[in-house]
C-alpha cells in the first residue's frame, strides 16, 4: 500500500468490484487486505462516494430498499465462502404458450405451440413513461394479440431487464426508470402476474432476467453449455449457462460494468452521470448510434452524437438511427465508410469477452439482438475473433455463434416460452 501506484491499485479494485456487483448482486460489501486500500475503497463504496450509484441501487435490486448498504473492513478469515447456487430452468416449449421479452425499445412477443412459433411481434413502446397503467396496457395488449393464434394458453413466460424474484415479482427493473417508488412498489412488482392473469388465467408462469434467457436461448439452439449469450439491442443483455446448461443465480447485469477506462469515456443517463465507459454505451445500439455522423452516415440533425436528444433514456430515436445505419451498411457507395462502425463495435465486443472471461467460464458465445442483424453484424463478428486472436490468443478457441435474423430479434422471447412447467 505504500507503492508509487498505489491509487491505481485502488482504483482497479473498485472497478472490478463494481463489475462483481453487476455480475451477482449484492446486500454488503466485505473488505480484507491492506488497510489504506480498504479505507479507500470502503469511502469510495459510501455516500457521496465514487460508487455510490451502486451502493444506492443493491437495496433495490436485492428487494430490500429500505434497507441502507454496508461496508465493512473484516480479517481475511471472516470472508464468507465462495457459493453460487444453480437454477434448472425449462427447456421444452410443448404445449400452448405465449412469451414476452420486455426490452428498453419495444415489447417483444411469440405463440408457441408444440415448440414452433406460430406468431412473432415487435411493438415499440416508451419505457420513459412514468404511468405504470401505461406500461400494464401495453404489455397485455400485445400478449392478446399472440393469444389470437393460439386455441388455448397453458402456460406463460417472459424475460425484462433488471432483476425478478423466484415468485416472478419485478423486484428491479430499469424498463420502468420513471415510475415513482412508492407507486412501483404499488403496481409495478406484482405486474407480471396481474397481466399473465388476465391474458390467460391462473396458469404456470415464469419470467426471468433478459440476460439469463439470452443464455438459455443459446444453450437450446447450440446445445452446449459454458455458454455466454450476448443480446445486443437497446443496450447490452447478457447471460451465462455453465457446463450443466444451468443458469448461475446471477444477475449478470451487464449493461452496468465498465468496458473503457478512459476518463473522458462517454456517460450514459442511466447512472445519471455517476460513471463513464460502461457497456450501456458500447454493446447495444448506441454503440453504434453514436458512430453513425461520424462514419458518414445521413442522419437528422438530432441523430448526430451528442447532441441533448441523443443523451436521454428515449430509445426511439436510436432504433430510428440504426435503421439509417443498417441502411447505409446496404449501399455499395456508403459501405466503405459504414463498415467502420461494425469494426469498431467488433473491437469492443472482442475486448469485452476477455474482460468477461476473468469470471466466467466460456467456450461458446451467441450473439443475439438487432446490432448483429445483417452483414455489418457479420463483419463484427469477424472483428471480435481478429482481436481474441491478435491479443489473447489464450482464447482464441471460444466459439462464436450466430442465428438467421429472425431468431436475433425475437429469440430470447422463443426461450422464454419454455421456461414454465406445465403441471
Amino acid at each position: 500500500e505504500n507503492h508509487d501506484d498505489v491509487e491505481a491499485s485502488i482504483y482497479l479494485a473498485g472497478v472490478l468490484i463494481q463489475e462483481m456487483m453487476w455480475q451477482r448482486s449484492a446486500k454488503s460489501l466485505l473488505l480484507a487486505g491492506p488497510p489504506k486500500i480498504c479505507e479507500a475503497l470502503k469511502a469510495a463504496y459510501s455516500e457521496g462516494g465514487a460508487y455510490e450509484f451502486e451502493i444506492k441501487s443493491m437495496p433495490n435490486v436485492c428487494g430490500t430498499p429500505t434497507e441502507p448498504f454496508q461496508v465493512r473492513i473484516v480479517k481475511p478469515e471472516e470472508l464468507p465462502a465462495h457459493k453460487d447456487s444453480p437454477q434448472v430452468c425449462g427447456k421444452d416449449a410443448s404445449g400452448c404458450r405465449l412469451a414476452f421479452d420486455l426490452g428498453k425499445s419495444d415489447i417483444k412477443t411469440v405463440a408457441v405451440k408444440d415448440n414452433e412459433v406460430l406468431y412473432s411481434k415487435e411493438t415499440e413502446w416508451d419505457v420513459t413513461n412514468p404511468d405504470p397503467d401505461y406500461h400494464y396496457d401495453a404489455i397485455v395488449g400485445a400478449l392478446k394479440k399472440a393469444k389470437e393464434v393460439l386455441p388455448k394458453i397453458d402456460a406463460v413466460g417472459g424475460s425484462a431487464t433488471g432483476t425478478v424474484s423466484a415468485d416472478n415479482e419485478a423486484t428491479w427493473c430499469d424498463i420502468f426508470p420513471n415510475v415513482p417508488p412508492d407507486v412501483y412498489k404499488a403496481k409495478v412488482v406484482d405486474i407480471f402476474k396481474r397481466m399473465a392473469k388476465e391474458v390467460a388465467g391462473d396458469v404456470p408462469l415464469k419470467v426471468i432476467n433478459d440476460g439469463e434467457v439470452t443464455a438459455l436461448a443459446a444453450v437450446q439452439k447450440i446445445g452446449r453449455g459454458n455458454v455466454m449469450g450476448i443480446s445486443m439491442g437497446s443496450s447490452e443483455g447478457g447471460g451465462y449457462a455453465n457446463a450443466d446448461g444451468n443458469l448461475m443465480g446471477w444477475i449478470n447485469e451487464m449493461c452496468y460494468m465498465k468496458l473503457d477506462l478512459n476518463p473522458e469515456a462517454p456517460t450514459e443517463p442511466w447512472s445519471k452521470g455517476c460513471h463513464r465507459g460502461l457497456s450501456h454505451m458500447y454493446l447495444g445500439q448506441r454503440g453504434a448510434t453514436k458512430l453513425a455522423a461520424k462514419a458518414g452516415v445521413k442522419v437528422p440533425d438530432n441523430c448526430g452524437y451528442p447532441h441533448p436528444d441523443m443523451c436521454t433514456m428515449k430509445h426511439e430515436i436510436h432504433a430510428e438511427c440504426l435503421k439509417l445505419i443498417q441502411k447505409a451498411m446496404a449501399d455499395p457507395e456508403q459501405e466503405p465508410k459504414v463498415r467502420k462502425i461494425y469494426i469498431t463495435i467488433g473491437v469492443y465486443l472482442g475486448y469485452a469477452l476477455a474482460q468477461y472471461c476473468e469470471f466466467y467460464d466460456i467456450e461458446h458465445v451467441m450473439i443475439l439482438g438487432r446490432v448483429s442483424k445483417g452483414k455489418g453484424g457479420d463483419l463484427m463478428l469477424d472483428t471480435a475473433k481478429s482481436v481474441l486472436k491478435a491479443e489473447f490468443p489464450k482464447l482464441q478457441g471460444i466459439q462464436f455463434h450466430t442465428a438467421d435474423d429472425h431468431f436475433k430479434a425475437v429469440g430470447q422471447c422463443i426461450a422464454a416460452a419454455a421456461l414454465p412447467t406445465i403441471k
